[in-house]
């Protein structure tokens, strides 16, 4: 029996994915880390992405009201091996995930799209757009 090619991440990965997640969240959350600039600021942790073989973690991140990004971004990046550890020792895996950090674009293009449909022009065309159905 061929075996089927599912889209996307497996179970697996997105459980990891979250489990790394919730364990970056609590120690931003908690202040375990210190650095002055992240002490600073909220950091949200919004997803991680596992790569297949579960050694490589993309985080993204959103810092509150998108203040200081480039900053936030370069202390975590600063402390990644600290995190790292302890992911690993929170998360009993084979390998200890390398962790990237990225700023989370998904909430911009949210408003973005938001404002374009708002805008009063888009609103009449999609007016019209229902009126001919």
């Amino acid at each position: 029996m061929a075996q089927q090619q599912s889209e996307g991440p497996s179970v697996r990965l997105l459980r990891v994915g979250e489990q790394v997640r919730h364990v970056l969240s609590e120690i931003l959350q908690r202040g375990d880390v210190h650095d002055d600039v992240l002490a600073k600021h909220v950091v949200s942790v919004t997803e991680v992405r596992m790569s297949p073989d579960l050694r490589h973690a993309t985080v993204f991140i959103k810092s509150l009201l998108g203040q200081d990004e480039e900053a936030v971004l370069k202390a975590l990046r600063t402390n990644t091996a600290y995190l790292q550890r302890e992911v690993a020792h929170r998360i009993r895996l084979k390998y200890a995930a390398k962790l990237k950090f990225l700023s989370d674009e998904s909430f911009d293009e949210g408003s973005h799209i938001d404002k374009l449909l708002r805008d009063p022009k888009v609103a009449r065309d999609l007016a019209q757009d229902e009126g001919e159905d």
